[in-house]
């Protein structure tokens, strides 16, 4: 769990493990979600693009079929962002193994996994749709865990 006590624009509660969200924008753009210790107090602004990101969160949490439709910072490799992009057209409710998603690439399921783990916007692009062919895989860079375990909670509420 990422917890560097970094000065986040907000930081809102979760339905999961007693986690919260870090988030971060830049200028008119979401540029980090961060998975956090509870022991940050919430601190939701009220107006700006950060108000906005607040308000899908929220929203996907209360309808996983929510459709995301904020603007991401650009960042990552190209190959990332490419696998980003890819992450995005995996309906919620659907998963895909790595093996699938790199064929779809033309690459590899490693070269996936780690284009998923070092994905800064965890949820809004949904990389914990992407799962192994015997299991969940990882997430977040974490195999076992709480990651694991918001993972689990992700998915399920998508199967609602």
């Amino acid at each position: 769990m990422a917890d560097n006590r970094l000065s986040y624009e907000a930081v809102m509660s979760t339905p999961f493990n007693a986690v919260k969200l870090g988030i971060s924008t830049r200028g008119n753009a979401l540029e980090n979600i961060d998975f956090i210790s509870p022991q940050h107090d919430d601190h939701r602004p009220r107006t700006g693009f950060i108000n906005e990101v607040i308000e899908q969160i929220a929203a996907y949490f209360n309808n996983p079929r929510h459709h995301f439709s904020l603007p991401l910072v650009a960042q990552g490799t190209s190959f990332q962002r490419r696998v980003w992009r890819a992450l995005q057209d995996i309906p919620a409710g659907a998963t895909w193994h790595y093996g699938k998603l790199a064929q779809y690439l033309a690459t590899s399921p490693r070269a996936v996994g780690g284009a998923c783990r070092a994905n800064p916007v965890s949820i809004v692009v949904p990389c914990h749709r992407v799962v192994a062919c015997n299991g969940l895989g990882g997430f977040s860079g974490q195999t076992q865990g709480d990651k694991l375990d918001i993972k689990r909670w992700l998915l399920m509420h998508e199967n609602e």
